[in-house]
């Protein structure tokens, strides 16, 4: 594959994101210069293939900043200061206060365009780094009034080149989406996980995927999050206090299930979640499908899901989604595959005349 972007790239941050975006780049045979603020960060990074350290010749064609929200935009204008010629842009998550935070210091922006991609892992560092982490993920491309037509180019390029789909977004129409689609969700997520603090222990015992799914970004960055939600803190309270009255209500409800309107606030709770789930896009980005689920129980033993997963490649259906339940104290797996209605009645044939086990 031919790569969009040219020159040599510099990463500044060799964290999860910064690591990630050099070791996909450096596939593609782009130059990737890393740096980090601590020598071991930096040469970790390095160790994995994201890049090469940097000299005092190199002048980057690109730069990309994957710092901590609270200094992204100094590290910005210095970048600019250092690199006048190069493309600047980010990964924070927040855009509205990094560009006010640079109108303010006066910084030459027309080389400089904001971005977010839609990617991550509740686990961070350069340990953590994958060169597929932005594959199929949405890439928001944040111009500002005086980012030049080749800077966006660029950006977008850059997007195209890590297997995202680019979408053009003001700073503030981002912070009001990612308040609802990830900033909310990881509250919701880490004050649900917290009532397991006070939970007896042989309840947590009954713990099934529920909880686990629900919980599972609850193990990000606690000092990250901060940061990301004191930036986002208008659009996320707005969020939130939204969350806090439909919450009231079913606690009403709950507390009277009896009163007139209780079940219908709890059904209606229950449904309006339904049609919020539907709304979310499918794979790739396209409208939702209403897949057919198949369950398929395998023994907890070295080679079984692979095995499971290569009969499936030898049947010939194309799987749409995938998730593993595992409880600790069972001898079995349940593996839920996802695939388009037409391919059910093969697959559980097929399945089935292999002697696998369907559950349902």
């Amino acid at each position: 594959m031919t790569s969009r972007t040219t020159g040599s790239v510099r990463i500044v941050g060799a964290g999860l994101l910064g690591t990630s975006i050099g070791l996909a780049l450096s596939k593609l045979g782009v130059d990737v210069i890393v740096a980090d603020q601590s020598p071991a960060v930096q040469s970790l990074a390095i160790d994995y293939g994201a890049g090469r350290a940097q000299t005092s010749e190199d002048r980057p064609s690109t730069v990309i900043v994957c710092v901590p929200p609270d200094v992204t935009a100094n590290v910005i204008a210095r970048e600019i200061s250092a690199f006048p010629d190069a493309v600047v842009t980010d990964v924070a998550s927040v855009k509205s206060e990094i560009l006010t935070e640079l109108k303010s210091a006066g910084v030459d922006l027309r080389n400089y365009v904001g971005s977010h991609p839609m990617a991550g892992r509740e686990r961070g560092g350069a340990a953590s780094g994958r060169a597929d982490l932005f594959a199929g993920r949405v890439w928001v491309v944040s111009p500002n009034e005086e980012s030049s037509a080749e800077a966006i180019k660029r950006v977008e390029d850059l997007a195209l080149d890590l297997g995202s789909a680019s979408v053009q977004v003001s700073a503030q129409d981002h912070d009001r989406a990612v308040a609802v689609v990830s900033h909310v969700p990881q509250l919701v997520a880490s004050l649900t996980a917290s009532t397991l603090l006070q939970a007896n222990a042989e309840d947590i015992e009954l713990a099934g995927q529920g909880i686990r799914d629900t919980t599972r970004i609850a193990a990000s960055d606690p000092k990250l999050w901060l940061q990301i939600l004191t930036a986002n803190s208008e659009q996320v309270v707005k969020v939130l206090k939204l969350f806090q009255s439909q919450l009231q209500g079913v606690i009403g409800a709950l507390e009277d299930t009896s009163a007139p309107g209780s079940l219908s606030t709890i059904s209606n709770a229950l449904s309006d979640g339904n049609l919020g789930v539907a709304k979310l896009p499918g794979k790739h980005g396209s409208k939702a499908t209403n897949y057919s689920l198949i369950t398929v129980m395998i023994d907890d033993k070295p080679g079984e899901l692979a095995r499971l997963l290569t009969e499936i490649g030898e049947i010939g259906v194309n799987l749409e989604e995938i998730k593993l339940e595992h409880s600790p104290s069972s001898a079995v797996g349940l593996v839920e595959v996802s695939v388009l209605p037409e391919a059910e009645p093969t697959l559980v044939a097929e399945l089935t005349s292999r002697n696998w086990k369907l559950v349902g």
